[in-house]
């Protein structure tokens, strides 16, 4: 495997997309591991026995086995625990993550809901702990998230259940909402992955979309909270770009055809990079990211390539996922991370 992208030279906050094991773990905050054996007793790789780890069940569409999320920081981490989180800080961010298994039902409640308003009490639990107050970007992976049970579609379950837990808790559930994802992994438990700061994001919605956190009834009795994107500024830039889908207001388009999602997921995310540069936080474009690329249907992989490599030349880097997206009509969704100096 071949080093896939190293972003920021001058930052306390660096990251790396790797699909080659990593030589060095110095000054890592924190990595996510995808791979079809990522939950297995004997793994594809080893890491560091207190680097928080997430591990995502969900195979590389191309010819890897693995590919690596690591976040590093100038300097030595502190590493942590707090509940079923583990995480490392720097004194600027802090990265975490957790894995939590679905217990029964009860009271009610799924048991995918309970385990989601664990994992969001117990995040804003840590955060309040150590310091860090401002969540910036959560990564969720679930497994079969468009299966429905107890008559109710999971991710419709996971929604319900995270909102409850930010009132709970006290967090605002729109406006100042971190960037996220949510995509269906191929197995094993809830994992989460997050990064916390202590200074205040710039949160961006795009202007062609319906903001996630008020979208109308008919996409579930609780509104997905998260922003389109999040932007930090500490000695440098970090631009964290969410789940980003073939969605013009709140409704899908093109639906069937892959080829013509990609090109409008696209633009949504070109749309996100005109934000962010109205912000004069540098210069964001498509070719200055690094993209993970989820795809429903292994069979759309050449469109959906052939379709990024036109728009973002080759000096971007990427990564395929095998994965089931939020909606059932979409084919793929797209996430990316730009840093400017």
């Amino acid at each position: 495997m071949a080093r896939t992208a190293e972003l920021m030279e001058h930052s306390d906050l660096h990251f790396e997309l790797l699909t080659t094991p990593v030589t060095s773990w110095e000054g890592a905050l924190g990595a996510a591991l995808f791979s079809a054996e990522a939950h297995d007793t004997a793994p594809p790789l080893t890491f560091p026995a207190d680097l928080p780890l997430a591990r995502v069940s969900m195979p590389l569409l191309e010819e890897h086995a693995a590919a690596i999320e690591c976040w590093r920081i100038a300097g030595r981490a502190r590493a942590g625990s707090h509940g079923a989180i583990r995480y490392a800080h720097s004194d600027e961010f802090l990265f975490g993550s957790l894995h939590l298994s679905e217990e029964a039902a009860a009271a009610g409640h799924t048991g995918l809901e309970r385990a989601t308003e664990r994992a969001y009490r117990e995040i804003h639990a840590t955060l309040e702990a150590s310091g860090f107050a401002q969540l910036l970007r959560v990564w969720n992976y679930l497994p079969d998230i468009n299966s429905e049970s107890h008559g109710t579609e999971r991710y419709r379950q996971f929604n319900s259940a995270r909102q409850e837990a930010l009132i709970a808790c006290g967090r605002d559930i729109r406006g100042n909402v971190p960037a996220a994802s949510a995509l269906g992994s191929t197995g094993g438990p809830l994992s989460i992955y997050f990064l916390a700061a202590r200074t205040a994001p710039a949160f961006l919605e795009n202007p062609r979309q319906v903001s996630a956190y008020h979208y109308p009834a008919q996409y579930g009795p609780r509104a997905p909270s998260f922003s389109r994107a999040a932007l930090v500024r500490h000695r440098g830039a970090t631009l964290f770009i969410s789940g980003t889908s073939s969605i013009l207001g709140h409704r899908t388009l093109h639906e069937g055809d892959p080829a013509a999602q990609t090109r409008e997921t696209l633009t949504n995310i070109e749309a996100l990079l005109g934000e962010a540069n109205r912000l004069k936080a540098g210069t964001f474009r498509l070719d200055s990211l690094a993209y993970k690329v989820y795809v429903r249907n292994p069979a759309d992989l050449p469109l959906i390539r052939a379709e990024i490599d036109s728009a973002v030349g080759s000096r971007a880097p990427r990564v395929y996922l095998r994965a089931d997206v939020c909606r059932r009509d979409l084919s793929m969704e797209i996430e990316a991370v730009g840093q400017r100096a």
